[in-house]
């Protein structure tokens, strides 16, 4: 007998990172030695003082319960105060700040909040996999937004309008810092995307977890823009801002309100963070400024490494991008770019991110995470030479 999944899951994969590296595991459990360059999961470590932190109140016998939903008052007030600090942006942590074991959990909360079946939801292309997933899983219609290399990766007011015009949107999702291409927006850009959801009654949502690797400027909120609380959401993370990435903490910013229906999933589906990792996450909003340097003049240089291996590959990038991750095209001579990140992988045994994951406009394109050592980089770049596969 065979029990048939769920409707819903019809026109839901799995995750492309979930097969990718159990790929990946495969050659390595026969000896390759893959070289990861796809996956942005931070190899640094948190601050020593987070750590201690984390080991202080994990040793106290009385942190170990479960913990309130919205968790303790006092991490509220550290993420209140670090957005007040890094953002220009002010928030009440009693009412306006919902932490939350990671962003990604955020998203799926989100969509469970406010979506019915049949109402739309406008995603960029590309974009993180998630928020059409998320969309499927509710019954709902991902509508995509094209973004392009031509328009900064930012996206075109005019088919935004022209797709919000149609009517059924209830909620649109922007990245910025952009993932996976890095691009900035702009404060206009922030204006207009507001207006729009105010002229068209829809929630909009930022997702913004890159601000802090390896910026060009300083780091924006949607939430700056005047009365934005109104229509607006943002999401965030210390995944990737604190080298956090597998302890899940992350926040949704926004309107007493709409935190509250939020809350009203969450409270369902989760018993509260521990406490010993909230003391931390409390400690690691407050890392110094050098900490932050420090951790991006790794980054950096790693960068300069990946962009040798990208020239190597007769690859197009732009240098002025904020995040851990390089997007670049790949020359028009590749017919089939899967095919051809899938010879690296197999021949050299260098993982690198096909860029069609993230929509139909990430087809010309790939992706390289900065989160290896530079001497895993420089290495990688001796594997493709080696095999003689850069023209291939």
């Amino acid at each position: 007998m065979i029990i048939p999944k769920a409707d819903r899951l019809a026109h839901v994969q799995e995750y492309y990172f979930a097969k990718k590296l159990a790929e990946v595991a495969a050659l390595n459990a026969k000896g390759k030695q893959v070289i990861n360059l796809g996956i942005g999961s931070p190899d640094l470590p948190p601050s020593q003082e987070t750590v201690e932190a984390l080991t202080k109140s994990a040793s106290q016998p009385s942190g170990h319960g479960y913990q309130p939903y919205r968790s303790l008052p006092s991490l509220r007030k550290a993420m209140a105060d670090w957005y007040a600090d890094t953002f220009e942006v002010t928030l009440d942590p009693e009412t306006e700040v919902l932490p939350l074991m990671g962003s990604k959990e955020g998203v799926f909360h989100i969509v469970m909040a406010f979506l019915n079946p049949a109402d739309k939801v406008l995603v960029p292309n590309p974009g993180y996999p998630a928020y059409a997933t998320t969309a499927r899983m509710a019954g709902a219609e991902p509508v995509f937004y094209n973004l392009s290399e031509e328009n900064g990766w930012l996206p075109d007011m005019a088919q935004l309008e022209e797709l919000a015009s149609q009517g059924g949107v209830k909620l649109m999702w922007i990245n910025y810092p952009h993932m996976p291409t890095g691009a900035q927006a702009t404060q206009e850009v922030f204006e207009q995307l507001v207006s729009l959801a105010r002229k068209h009654n829809f929630l909009l949502v930022n997702d913004n977890p890159y601000s802090l690797v390896l910026p060009k400027s300083k780091p924006k909120s949607l939430l700056t823009v005047p009365g934005a609380k109104d229509c607006c959401l943002e999401l965030n993370s210390l995944s990737k801002s604190h080298n956090m990435a597998g302890w899940r903490v992350g926040m949704i910013l926004g309107r007493k309100d709409y935190l509250d229906t939020i809350l009203t999933v969450k409270s369902n589906i989760d018993s509260g963070m521990f406490q010993a990792v909230q003391h931390a996450a409390i400690e690691a909003l407050h890392n110094s400024e050098e900490w932050h340097q420090e951790r991006n003049a790794i980054y950096a240089e790693r960068q300069k490494y990946v962009h040798q291996l990208l020239d190597m590959l007769q690859c197009k990038y732009q240098t002025n991008t904020v995040g851990m991750f390089v997007w670049a095209r790949v020359p028009d001579h590749i017919a089939d770019v899967e095919a051809y990140l899938d010879k690296v992988l197999y021949e050299a045994g260098v993982f690198l991110t096909p860029g069609k994951i993230f929509g139909s406009q990430g087809e010309r394109y790939l992706r390289v995470s900065l989160c290896v050592p530079s001497e895993q980089i420089v290495e990688s770049i001796k594997r493709i030479k080696q095999h003689n596969i850069i023209y291939s």
